[in-house]
């Protein structure tokens, strides 16, 4: 695998990483509050959504950063 391919991956892991432990806390304090099990329930939502949102950030991010340069005008 080339360094750009590598990047890209690590990318995907460490957004994933931010982004759904941020957007799972919040969804579960929502739905459940901060109950006893809440750091349960958390942990749980993560795992699902980190299974399926590293793959989609990974497939999706080019065509989001495509999208975007021809919503700026650019290459």
């Amino acid at each position: 695998m080339d360094k750009q391919k590598r990047f890209h991956l690590v990318f995907s892991m460490v957004m994933g990483l931010l982004m759904i432990s941020l957007m799972t806390c919040v969804i579960t304090a929502v739905n459940i509050g901060f109950t006893p099990d809440f750091l349960n329930k958390w942990l749980h939502a993560f795992g699902v959504a980190y299974v399926v949102g590293v793959p989609v950030i990974y497939f999706v991010a080019p065509l989001a950063r495509k999208l975007t340069g021809r919503l700026f005008g650019m290459p």
